[in-house]
């Protein structure tokens, strides 16, 4: 991802370019998507937005839509869910993707936990539009039960099609939120990323049709270059012809994960996007698994 490129912000792109209940199986995985236990699709490879300003989001999202992605993930906390939503409607107003198509994250933030009904309302109306796909509890924390409830009272209302938690780490914080639920959460997004790859979570979630998605993929600034440089992964992407980036979001992908680089660089969005023409070997699969640490970058 740090490659010597001429760096294309976001911002500068914007300037130049003025169902279902829940069931309990193990989630079907296709080539773009996955099949939630809510019933829906959601894909595989998207978009993570922490960090990006509302300009930046607006334009990097919209990039994003026009080179293949259908996964956009942003959140409360970071300041540009109206960005975001900015982008998305461009783009369908643009014919370059459906509503239907595009699927959207967002979540609660802890300062919200006491009012999570109205944080549903006010991410839909910041995003501006009429229904979110995914909607998560950011983290842990005081009252996060009566937070999850009030996310099925929004699937209940039409509000929002699925949800789940992020950063619940071990089955026990899983199970403490599933057993006060009367919906399975449909994901589970966690840090994950060669060095922390916590297959023991995935396989236990799996039983109950709950999908585990990557965020920090490549281990988050400060750590990409750690990871990057690894001499394995170096290995493998001379092999293949590819960049370190898309050995480690080809990998998350055959490991059975969905995953969400984030990036303001506009060539790096559209090359992490381009991991659907190789398939790693069963080999290299046990290499990859092999570099795992049980090493998280963050403490959240």
């Amino acid at each position: 991802m740090k490659k010597i490129f001429m760096l294309i912000t976001c911002a500068a792109f914007l300037n130049l370019f003025g169902a279902c209940g829940a069931q309990k199986e193990v989630p079907q995985m296709t080539k773009d998507f996955v099949i939630l236990n809510s019933g829906y699709n959601m894909p595989r490879l998207g978009l993570g937005t922490w960090t990006l300003n509302d300009s930046s989001a607006e334009a990097c999202v919209y990039h994003a839509l026009k080179v293949g992605y259908r996964l956009i993930d942003t959140a409360r906390y970071y300041g540009n869910e109206v960005g975001v939503g900015r982008g998305v409607r461009r783009a369908i107003n643009d014919g370059i993707a459906t509503r239907e198509e595009i699927f959207i994250t967002s979540k609660i933030m802890p300062s919200n936990y006491n009012s999570p009904d109205a944080a549903i309302d006010n991410s839909l109306n910041a995003l501006g539009l009429d229904y979110i796909d995914l909607m998560l509890i950011h983290q842990p924390g005081y009252n996060d039960e009566e937070v999850y409830r009030a996310l099925e009272r929004g699937v209940k209302a039409g509000k929002l099609r699925s949800i789940g938690i992020s950063n619940y780490y071990t089955p026990r914080d899983f199970d403490r939120i599933r057993n006060a639920a009367s919906i399975v959460p449909a994901v589970i997004q966690n840090e994950n990323h060669p060095f922390y790859q916590n297959e023991d979570l995935q396989a236990y979630v799996a039983q109950f049709g709950t999908v585990v998605e990557s965020w920090y993929p490549f281990g988050g600034r400060g750590n990409t270059q750690k990871i990057f440089g690894n001499e394995t992964i170096q290995r493998l992407a001379k092999k293949y012809s590819k960049t370190p980036a898309q050995i480690i979001l080809r990998w998350q992908l055959q490991a059975g994960y969905v995953v969400i680089p984030g990036s303001s660089n506009l060539e790096h969005i559209a090359e992490n996007f381009n991991v659907f023409d190789f398939s790693l070997t069963a080999e290299d699969m046990q290499l990859m698994r092999g570099l795992d640490k049980g090493r998280r970058f963050e403490s959240w």
